[in-house]
Order: structure tokens, then C-alpha cells, then sequence
């Protein structure tokens, strides 16, 4: 017996098809998402373009979205997970966020990058961080490539006595 003849067989009525809405809002409960990456993952899902442009400015409109709550999520998130401004800001970009969401949210951040540097290198290091060069160099490739600046990455792998 297949799966809907034993639903009726048990009174049960198979669920409506969800609206483009109710998709979107059901993906926004697990975590925030951009207009961009919601109307594509709503696209991904057979919603029709318009449906889901419709679908992604009312829930913006009702504040269920938010490009600049999300861009602060990612930022501080990223952060968290030692990854540098640079880093931050192009995943930023690929987002669909502009210029001025992506420098209002980067100016939010309330952390400190040097420190968030510095912090990774002790973790990979230890306490005394780098001992020698090739260490140094081991370090400060881990920070270009998690997206820190020249000026951030000299900081952090030069470990001082009183440090």
C-alpha cells in the first residue's frame, strides 16, 4: 500500500503545499539569511522568480528580514570563527549586500581584530606563540589566508616577553 493511500486509510488529509511565504519564514527561523541568498534558495526550491521576490519584500517589509541584522550576524560570526576583516568583507559582498550595508555592518563590530589575530595564533602556537621564523611564517600565512591585514598579521605573530 503506497504512503497517501495508507494517509487516507488513517484519516489523515496530506498537507497543503506551503506558500512561498511560509518557505521563506521557515527558512528564516533556523538562522537570518540575505534577500539574495532567500530569494535563490526560494528559486531553488520551484518558486517562480516574481513569487519569490514578492514572497522575500513582504517579509522584509514585516521585518522578518533584514540585510543589515544579517550582515551584523556575519560579521560577528566570522569573527568568532577567526576569520580576519578581509575575509568578513568579501563574503560579504557575495551576499548581494551593498557598499554601504557591508561598511555599516564591518563599523558595528564591536571586537577588536588585532586581538582576534593574536587569540588564533595562541590557539595554534600556544601561550608563547611563535618561537621562531618558520613558525612566524606558518602564523602569518594562517592569518592571510583567514583574511587579516599586513598590519594586523606583524602584530599578532610578534609575541613579546610581557605579552
Amino acid at each position: 500500500m503506497n504512503d497517501e493511500a495508507e494517509g487516507r486509510r488513517r484519516g489523515r488529509r496530506p498537507r497543503p503545499e506551503p506558500t512561498p511565504v511560509q518557505r521563506a519564514l521557515g527558512l528564516l527561523v533556523r538562522r537570518e539569511h540575505s534577500r539574495k541568498e532567500l530569494v535563490r534558495k526560494l528559486r531553488g526550491r520551484g518558486v517562480e522568480a516574481e513569487e519569490a521576490d514578492a514572497a522575500v519584500a513582504r517579509l522584509a517589509g514585516e521585518g522578518w528580514q533584514d540585510d543589515a541584522r544579517f550582515a551584523e550576524s556575519l560579521v560577528r560570526a566570522r569573527a568568532a570563527s577567526g576569520y580576519g576583516p578581509l575575509h568578513v568583507r568579501a563574503e560579504l559582498g557575495t551576499h548581494g549586500l551593498d557598499r554601504e550595508a557591508v561598511t555599516q555592518a564591518m563599523e558595528a563590530y564591536e571586537g577588536d581584530w588585532r586581538e582576534n589575530a593574536r587569540d588564533l595564533v595562541r590557539r595554534r602556537f600556544g601561550e608563547a606563540g611563535p618561537q621562531d621564523l618558520p613558525q612566524r611564517r606558518k602564523a602569518a600565512d594562517l592569518l592571510a589566508r583567514r583574511g587579516f591585514d599586513a598590519d594586523t598579521i606583524r602584530a599578532a605573530t610578534r609575541f613579546e616577553a610581557d605579552d
